[in-house]
């Protein structure tokens, strides 16, 4: 890109001294002879079309190319910790009939990726829901739901019976206004 804005000031440069030089010349030439004028002008085409064949622009100095991407080598990772098995084992159960809360889960693991365990929970209509599962790394989870039998309903609350109050609603009178008085409370100045 450096190259090619020196070309175009090169080229610019180039014709204003043309130009200057031709002034110049059709100066010399107007003060001599009217035959001399006619030269003049044939000389000064062909000095215009060499200045503009000289002014284009150069050839690159290089051929270009792009260079080959460098790539840095791979980094060297280091491996994977092993850790010893560490197999649990745990369950826990909520059994709140306050709320309907009735769930309980176990879970056991042997450390090299087997787990086995199961849970279940107390579905709205009285019905149990388990699930038992088994994962390892070769064959995935795999689990099995099991429902037990809806369970009957149970009966819906009646209503309480509604019984009138025992003592008597109170009586209020009606409650008397005046009517209202519009008077300026102040007496006016005008």
């Amino acid at each position: 890109m450096r190259r090619h804005i020196f070309s175009l000031n090169t080229m610019a440069l180039v014709s204003i001294i043309t130009s200057s030089f031709l002034y110049t010349v059709i100066q010399y030439f107007d003060k001599t002879t009217k035959k001399s004028t006619k030269m003049a002008a044939k000389f000064i085409i062909l000095a215009a079309c060499v200045a503009t064949a000289l002014a284009q622009y150069s050839a690159p100095a290089y051929k270009p190319a792009y260079s080959a991407p460098a790539y840095s080598a791979p980094k060297a990772y280091a491996p994977e910790p092993a850790y010893a098995p560490a197999p649990y084992s745990f369950e826990y159960s909520v059994n709140d009939p306050h709320t309907y809360d009735v769930k309980s889960q176990s879970e056991y693991a042997d450390g090299n990726g087997y787990v086995k365990g199961s849970y279940s929970l107390l579905e709205a209509d009285g019905s149990t829901r388990t699930v038992e599962y088994t994962a390892d790394d070769y064959n995935g989870f795999n689990a099995v739901v099991k429902n037990s039998a809806p369970a009957a309903y149970k009966p819906a609350y009646s209503a309480p019976a509604y019984a009138a109050p025992a003592y008597p609603a109170p009586a209020y009178p009606a409650p008397a206004y005046s009517a209202p008085a519009y008077k300026p409370a102040y007496k006016p100045a005008y």
